[in-house]
């Protein structure tokens, strides 16, 4: 059986647009279906051996699909990754604020959805796959992943400074700023902002919120041994109480926070599958 799972931080030059590396190799698992949640980054995965087969994307109106690379928008309901028992490759978490400057769009363009990152990146993403797959050990993956992202990135278009700030507000408030604080501070209209943030993020900022404040949830609810109280839980990370939490977790996660636990949480001091594992509770967007 193989189960590896190995997390590192980008180059210095690539933090304000990526949050982290996590690669990962298993073999001799039960076959399973993960549940790809909605998180505050973009999903950019390059496989090295078996793709991805996704048999439910965000968007229900988007048909299954194998993808030997993959890049995803943000969304507010999870995606479903089936596998056979062996899974392998690079998984990139993304800043949304930094799709102009990696990808040439606006990540609003991908709001919901996932494409082949060729559609995006063009003949990179095969090239950078190949030299993956050719690499010996994870740093050397991860020294690949750097050379060319730092050589992909460019300026391109410019994130209007309000809705800039919008969300790294958001963040660093673990979703808790309502939107008309937000638009006081920046100075536009509710209904302007919600245009011009979704534009940007594919969200709009009351959406963005709800994904922020869950993701951190099920963070600190995988990270904590035993588990904490959802009362609890719910009071930290602002949530009206435990059924107002529960409620959220249905709908961003399909399941409630026991059954997301059992199903992909850790056992025998290990995760099941790399994003129930990714990080830890806290914020980790580096400004």
């Amino acid at each position: 059986m193989v189960d590896e799972a190995v997390r590192a931080r980008p180059a210095g030059a690539l933090r304000p647009y990526l949050a982290r590396y996590t690669g990962y190799r298993q073999r001799g698992l039960a076959p399973a279906v993960h549940r790809g949640l909605p998180s505050p980054y973009l999903t950019f995965i390059l496989t090295l051996d078996e793709p991805l087969v996704i048999s439910g994307h965000p968007d229900p109106a988007q048909p299954a699909g194998i993808y030997p690379t993959l890049l995803g928008g943000l969304h507010t309901t999870p995606a479903l990754i089936r596998h056979d028992g062996a899974q392998s490759g690079v998984q990139v978490a993304v800043h949304p604020l930094a799709a102009r400057a990696l990808f040439g769009l606006p990540a609003g363009e991908l709001a919901g959805i996932d494409v082949p990152a060729e559609e995006v990146l063009g003949r990179l993403a095969a090239q950078v796959r190949e030299r993956l797959r050719e690499a010996r050990d994870w740093p050397e993956r991860f020294a690949v992943l750097d050379g060319a992202l730092l050589r992909a990135a460019r300026p391109s278009g410019q994130v209007p400074p309000e809705v800039a700030w919008a969300w790294r507000a958001l963040r660093r408030s673990g979703g808790a700023l309502p939107v008309a604080e937000l638009a006081r501070e920046t100075g536009w209209s509710a209904r302007h902002l919600q245009d011009r943030f979704r534009r940007e993020t594919g969200l709009t900022p009351k959406a963005a919120a709800r994904v922020i404040r869950f993701d951190r949830a099920r963070r600190l609810l995988a990270a904590a041994s035993p588990p904490p109280r959802l009362a609890e839980l719910a009071v930290r990370c602002g949530y009206f109480d435990q059924a107002h939490l529960a409620r959220e977790f249905r709908a961003l996660a399909g399941l409630p926070p026991s059954g997301w636990l059992a199903a992909e949480g850790p056992a025998d001091g290990k995760f099941r599958n790399v994003q129930g594992g990714a990080g830890g509770p806290g914020a980790e967007w580096q400004e």
